[in-house]
């Protein structure tokens, strides 16, 4: 990869200018170390009780109590899993997510929401601030207490965050899941944390078409006992009859009348969010994340890694049921504008997101694979069609950005911007490698390991190497790491997610190659790694060729066991009007070997009708594996479109 050009390199101005460098110049100064890049990421991984120390001064996280000790654990070279299963984080620290996140009380937008539908709305800080007390004013009405469970079945709407943001500023746990969940999905999820207080809208608008929520959400109610009371946003309707469902109460008469916000601070690692893992294997795993760990985290990413600052508008792509959601509203502890749409992105013009980057001055901009192969099909140019002048910085996660959307990216949508390829998950509920504004971007790479991040690729010896792939591991405790899996309690959920392989290492399950730069290459998820011939290849090196193609639209690669061995199996969504013939197979299979290897070349390749997506848009590949090999898929609630399984029972 070292012989590739830049497709980008900040100016020196831009690199000076940014907050990283900011960041980098004073703990330099303070600790005799160099500033740059190198220097800085190693310092911060090895030093992590200043690097954090640091980070909650430059956020300017407000908190009371003594930062010493900063882990509860001894810190060192070597860490034990229990260091990292019962270590604490900043244990004399009280805090509030909440607080931090509605530091700023004035007329400058904090919110700007969008639905397909056409409804439109916008808060002030001061606006904010105001409502999530009465929202808080009404939790409280109602018993909501610091520990009790407060979830969201919402639209991507600035109520779900209204919400989220009062039960987080009383010690209450927020949870949410997208509506297009079915009934089984949710109550997989909410069924297991017992929440006393569900906030739905009565529905919302896909591709045109209105969607009732009431019908599934009294479905839903009938099952979980705990809930007393359920609040209904107007959606579909300006008066939405809140009795369809148990216990239903209007958001206008949810709402209390104190206005001014009372927040209790709360040790560091109290109980914020519930995620959930994607639950394709069996029943999700509810993956708990604190408050400090949160913040201090996602402050981190945005701050330095992004450079969003307060004069900045900030959207990514998103529902709530995807933890994108819970990192995008942590913009609003910046004082950026918070841009939320909900709804199909294409709906009625294929550059809506494009035209409301322009119109309300998106400088951040956060999307996905999916989404831009999308605009390359329709053969978008926002660059030329809509006034960018500014967006400073795209994200993308989800899956890999193939070399192809690199390249679409800085020819239509802008020449001077830092693409930030970013991964990392719903277990840390942030980034293990992500972007930076004071390098270059080089092509299917991205920039570099998260500050504090102990990022390496081990091999199969379990030595950590450069320039080889390996499995995605971090070697030092970090603040975001979960505080704990709901009902768990000797930590067996825990340990074996991500500890069973590597004695105090977190394994986290992706295949990767840290380049001799220190970027990094993700190769798709280590449990879909194939093994032809015993040589691991990932996956996401044959999805980079075979999308790149104009014919498919896309595309899944599993390995089938045969004889003690691995055959890869392709299967391929095609273009309207396109076949797979003969002729396309061979160009395909030249293409793989030429782009790859021969090993990487399938044995078989098939024509589908559909590729299985979770509701967040990550392929699935263990599902089909289990589907090729007549194994069961345990949970197919968790998918998107779990109709196209069917199709792969027996296809080859």
């Amino acid at each position: 990869m070292s012989e590739r050009t830049a497709l980008w390199t900040p100016s020196r101005e831009q690199a000076e200018q940014s907050q990283m460098h900011q960041f980098a110049s004073g703990v330099a100064e303070k600790f005799g170390i160099s500033p740059d890049w190198d220097t800085l990421w190693h310092w911060s991984v090895t030093h992590p009780e200043h690097f954090w120390c640091e980070m909650l001064r430059f956020a300017e996280i407000a908190c009371g109590g003594s930062t010493e000790p900063v882990f509860s654990k001894p810190l060192g070279e070597r860490y034990s899993t229990d260091d990292w299963l019962t270590g604490k984080w900043f244990p004399n620290v009280t805090l509030n997510h909440a607080r931090h996140l509605l530091r700023f009380d004035d007329d400058r937008v904090a919110i700007h929401a969008e639905t397909e539908a056409g409804r439109t709305r916008e808060y002030t800080y001061r606006e904010l601030r105001a409502v999530v007390a009465r929202f808080a004013d009404g939790l409280r009405k109602v018993g909501v207490q610091n520990g009790d469970c407060v979830v969201g079945f919402m639209p991507n709407v600035a109520e779900a965050i209204i919400a989220m943001l009062a039960a987080a500023s009383m010690g209450a746990i927020w949870s949410s899941c997208s509506p297009d969940f079915g009934i089984n999905g949710v109550l997989d999820r909410f069924g297991q944390i017992e929440p006393k207080v569900l906030i739905t809208a009565d529905g919302y608008t896909y591709n045109g078409k209105p969607i009732d929520s009431l019908e599934r959400i009294d479905a839903i109610c009938h099952k979980l006992p705990s809930l007393e009371r359920v609040v209904v946003v107007p959606m579909l309707s300006e008066s939405p009859d809140p009795s369809r469902v148990p216990n239903g109460i209007l958001w206008d008469d949810f709402l209390g009348d104190n206005t001014t916000l009372d927040i209790v601070d709360v040790p560091f690692d109290h109980p914020l969010f519930v995620m959930y893992s994607s639950g394709t294997t069996g029943v999700p795993k509810c993956i708990v994340h604190g408050h400090g760990g949160t913040v201090l985290q996602q402050m981190k990413e945005l701050m330095l890694h992004c450079d969003l600052r307060r004069d900045d508008a900030i959207f990514y792509f998103t529902t709530c049921g995807w933890m994108m959601w819970n990192w995008l509203v942590s913009g609003l502890g910046v004082g950026a504008t918070v841009c939320l749409y909900d709804g199909n992105p294409m709906a009625g013009s294929p550059d809506r997101l494009w035209e409301m980057a322009e119109r309300v001055g998106i400088s951040v901009f956060g999307t996905s694979p999916k989404y831009i192969a999308a605009c390359q099909n329709v053969k978008l140019t926002p660059q030329k069609t809509h006034g960018l002048s500014k967006l400073r910085c795209v994200c993308s996660t989800g899956s890999p950005l193939v070399d192809e959307q690199f390249d679409w990216i800085y020819e239509h949508i802008g020449s001077d911007l830092q693409l930030s390829s970013i991964s990392g998950g719903t277990d840390i509920i942030s980034c293990f490698m992500l972007g930076n504004p004071t390098l270059p971007v080089y092509a299917g790479e991205i920039q570099c390991r998260g500050l504090g991040m102990d990022v390496r690729a081990l091999s199969d010896t379990g030595d950590s190497v450069v320039g080889e792939k390996g499995e995605l591991v971090c070697c030092t405790p970090f603040p975001s790491r979960p505080i704990y899996f709901w009902n768990d309690a000797d930590h067996a959920k825990f340990r074996g997610s991500y500890f069973e392989h590597y004695e105090g290492i977190w394994r986290h399950g992706d295949f990767v190659e840290i380049t001799e730069r220190g970027g990094v290459i993700v190769y798709g998820r280590s449990d879909a790694t194939l093994n032809p011939g015993g040589v691991r290849i990932g996956t996401a090196e044959i999805y980079r060729i075979v999308e790149g193609m104009d014919e498919v639209v896309d595309s899944i690669v599993v390995g089938k066991e045969v004889d003690g061995d691995v055959e890869v199996c392709l299967f391929v969504v095609l273009a309207d009007g396109v076949s797979l013939s003969d002729e396309l197979v061979s160009r395909m299979k030249t293409l793989i070997a030429e782009g790859a290897t021969k090993r990487h070349v399938p044995k078989h390749t098939k024509q589908v009708s559909g590729i299985p997506h979770t509701i967040s848009g990550k392929k699935v590949e263990l599902a089909v594996a289990n589907m090729i090999h007549g194994r069961a898929v345990k949970n197919r609630d968790a998918l998107a479109n779990p109709e196209v399984l069917d199709e792969f029972a027996g296809i080859v």
